[in-house]
């Protein structure tokens, strides 16, 4: 086994790591805010890091080429979207966490 293959597996299971915690995230936060950051920040550098195991595994040109491509559309479209939900949920109100019913907000 080659440095380059335990560099790619390590970076496979980092990123694979990271998905999940976005994952859990967006199953265990309240408030839309916080899934955003659960689904965004975690997310993107897990599929970096996937990307580049995937560079390590077969490093040409080639190959380096799409899975940059790959990565910067990843990227972008993840900001965006992100910039977007916050402002679609700043504007309804929706950021605030929701009523268990109590009369307290829930998460004090």
């Amino acid at each position: 086994m080659s440095p380059l293959d335990v560099a790619s597996a390590a970076c496979l299971l980092l990123g694979s790591v990271l998905a999940l915690a976005a994952g859990i995230g967006l199953v265990r936060f309240r408030t839309t805010l916080d899934r955003m950051h659960a689904g965004t920040k975690p997310q993107v550098l897990g599929v970096l890091l996937v990307l580049f195991a995937m560079w390590l595994h077969r490093p040409t040109w080639a190959i380096a080429g799409t899975l940059l491509l790959a990565g910067i559309s990843q990227v972008i479209t993840v900001s965006v979207a992100a910039y977007m939900v916050a402002r679609a949920s700043y504007a309804r109100g929706s950021s605030a966490p929701p009523d268990d019913g109590s009369g307290m907000p829930s998460g004090d």
